[in-house]
């Protein structure tokens, strides 16, 4: 349906800042094509004694104006080529954001037993054998199935902690089950809610 003279937001470009309404915006708008300098800098005075008037509450704030005229620079996206009596350098760095910090979750398929235990027994691969070894082997493979229990990957059984130790070292560590015994796993009791007395 296409009635002249009516439109919807829908159809209308999208403001860039919505607490001023579309009136400022259409205003800054008109402000950016006028061609002398001088006018578009008394027009953006006047832009910005309106944004003013609309926030009353916050006039008492410190650098007010400059927050008034940061708004408007946003709301022309940097593009009114007038004389602005702040810097708003800062404000289109504030706009760009933080620069995305690289996060590596190093491709680890096991993510279930967390990245200091997979160093671990990366670690584990080339200690020769030993009683330290033994002991090592012995913590690793009781952190690994009380974090498979813990996150709930499946069943937490001593056969799956093996094969995926045997997995992880290369075959270098084969835990003998008949021989190997696991810390039991302390569950605690769900607690149970009172009942009130009537």
């Amino acid at each position: 349906m296409d009635i002249q003279g009516l439109d919807y937001n829908t159809q209308r470009t999208s403001l860039h800042l919505p607490e001023y309404g579309r009136e400022i915006q259409q205003m800054v708008e008109q402000c950016k094509q006028l061609p002398n300098r001088e006018d578009r800098q008394r027009m953006a005075e006047e832009i910005v004694a309106v944004m003013g008037r609309l926030v009353p509450q916050k006039r008492k704030a410190a650098e007010y104006q400059q927050k008034l005229w940061d708004h408007l620079a946003m709301i022309s996206q940097f593009e009114l080529d007038i004389d602005w009596p702040f810097d708003i350098q800062q404000v289109q760095q504030q706009i760009a954001g933080p620069q995305t910090v690289p996060y590596s979750n190093g491709g680890n398929a096991v993510r279930h037993y967390g990245k200091i235990l997979v160093e671990t027994i990366e670690k584990l691969k080339e200690m020769p054998a030993g009683d330290e070894r033994d002991e090592l082997v012995r913590l690793v493979a009781n952190q690994m199935k009380r974090d498979l229990y813990t996150f709930g990957h499946g069943p937490a059984s001593n056969e799956r902690v093996a094969n995926d130790l045997a997995q992880m070292t290369d075959g270098a560590v084969q835990l003998d089950l008949s021989t190997f015994k696991f810390e039991p796993i302390e569950i605690a009791a769900p607690v149970k809610a009172k009942k009130k007395r009537k």
